[in-house]
């Protein structure tokens, strides 16, 4: 049955949904990456009326570069630039290769106060109090699946400089199982998988951190610390105090208005979630937020685009602007049609009892 209504959703797609979605990118992409008032990298002005900093642009690769290093020059991670660069080499560019940024980013719907996590997306936000026009946003990597970093609201509760790593006995099991037994404490340096920062949260065992390993930036292969990039962390670790908040959240889909539309931003959900939804479900979930944003407003969604951004999961922020030519006759209602959807569900849900 899920089989047959995800078929009907994808037959109420209009031609033009994929070019509506180009054409979101395509008035990113006009706005260069210097046009920021000279802001330091991961720095943005909040925006007075609306939810999205940033901008998508590219640059040209340079013999000498990865796509990990372009990412990393910009304030991304590896799968952001992975999932906006699907052809290009990872290692080897290429001179002259155009290189997407997708330097553009929804804020989490979270309260804008301290640190925001968002697990899904990799990416740590950060609201400074004495400077409360601006948001500074930066790639992390977060835990494995098997090693989740947890959800929640927590904050900072010490601060050290160049810190040893004291592994706990869960990890040096797993290290001395795999053949790379550690010492009972790894000194401040190179080899500090800790990096030179490292904040302590009120959940037991769980740090923010620097790196020795920052091509790891942006995948999930902590084993549940949030690891920064060296530069960030180091910036990032004399703007904190013990007590600041930490939000941990994980919103795989988020919405946003910008100049009046509402733009979706979706990226894949995590590995242990995937188990537990479809993506109908997940397309049915996202009708709901849209819905709930554009409440009291004259906005129209097109859910033509919204599912297909959902599906794709790029990571790009995508404009739900109804099509611009006259859409096709449906069999039905778009409101029938989610309401077949949510039935569907509830069968499914049903039969598993």
């Amino acid at each position: 049955m899920s089989r047959l209504i995800a078929m009907k959703l994808n037959s109420f797609r209009r031609p033009l949904a994929m070019m509506a979605m180009i054409l979101g990118m395509t008035a990113a992409l006009a706005t260069p990456f210097a046009a920021a008032d000279d802001l330091r990298r991961g720095y943005y002005h909040l925006p007075e009326n609306g939810d999205v900093v940033g901008s998508v642009y590219t640059v040209k690769a340079k013999e000498e570069d990865t796509l990990i290093s372009i990412g990393h020059e910009h304030g991304l991670g590896y799968n952001a630039m992975v999932r906006a660069n699907p052809d290009v080499s990872i290692w080897y560019p290429g001179e002259g290769t155009e290189v997407v940024i997708p330097g553009e980013f929804i804020l989490p719907d979270a309260p804008r106060k301290g640190i925001v996590i968002n697990v899904a997306e990799m990416r740590l936000y950060y609201y400074p109090p004495n400077d409360p026009g601006m948001v500074q946003t930066y790639p992390i990597a977060v835990g494995r699946m098997d090693w989740k970093t947890p959800l929640g609201v927590t904050h900072i509760t010490t601060r050290e400089r160049n810190p040893s790593w004291v592994p706990p006995a869960s990890i040096r099991r797993e290290h001395a199982e795999n053949g790379n037994p550690l010492p009972a404490v790894v000194k401040p340096g190179p080899d500090n998988p800790l990096g030179t920062r490292k904040m302590r949260l009120g959940i037991p065992g769980y740090l923010i951190h620097g790196t020795n390993k920052p091509e790891g930036v942006g995948m999930r292969v902590t084993h549940g610390c949030v690891r920064m990039l060296p530069e960030d962390v180091e910036h990032l670790f004399d703007q904190v105090s013990i007590g600041t908040q930490v939000n941990i959240v994980n919103e795989p889909v988020k919405m946003g208005w910008l100049d009046g539309a509402l733009y979706t931003q979706a990226y894949p959900v995590l590995d242990e979630d995937e188990k537990q939804t479809t993506d109908l479900k997940r397309v049915t979930a996202a009708i709901d937020q849209a819905d709930a944003a554009a409440k009291d407003t004259d906005f129209q969604v097109d859910y033509d685009i919204l599912t297909q951004a959902v599906e794709d999961s790029s990571g790009l922020p995508v404009a739900l602007v109804p099509g611009v030519t006259e859409p096709q006759p449906l069999p039905g209602s778009l409101y029938d049609h989610v309401e077949l959807v949510r039935a569907d569900i509830k069968a499914e849900e049903k039969a598993k009892g």
